[in-house]
């Protein structure tokens, strides 16, 4: 797949991940926020909360979660962090990582709290 079509997938998979967080009741905050550890695909609110959503495509909803590697959740923590320097409560806030897994198909798979400081 060339990078450009790869890239418009993943824009397209974002917007169908945004879509169902709106539907649930979530403000979508921002959309590929950058911090200096990179780039955090979706930032929802979630009552007084966040929810961090890295959003991943692949053929299979198992292909796609092998994607998320320990160094990509350490650079996510990262932004994260610069993130809720602007938030009222600060680092204080309530947060959560989610991971929403988008198959070949468009059918999407999120994980609540697929992954946490350890």
């Amino acid at each position: 797949m060339s990078g450009a079509v790869s890239y418009h997938d993943g824009l397209a998979a974002e917007a169908q991940v945004a879509a169902l967080y709106v539907q649930g009741g979530r403000l979508i905050a921002a959309r590929r926020w950058r911090g200096s550890g990179g780039e955090i695909d979706l930032i929802a609110r979630e009552g007084a909360g966040l929810v961090f959503v890295e959003v991943k495509k692949a053929a299979s909803h198992a292909r796609a979660a092998e994607r998320l590697s320990r160094r990509q959740m350490d650079r996510i923590y990262c932004s994260a962090s610069e993130f809720l320097a602007t938030e009222p409560l600060g680092q204080g806030t309530a947060v959560r990582f989610d991971v929403a897994l988008v198959d070949a198909i468009g059918q999407i798979k999120i994980i609540e709290n697929a992954f946490g400081l350890d």
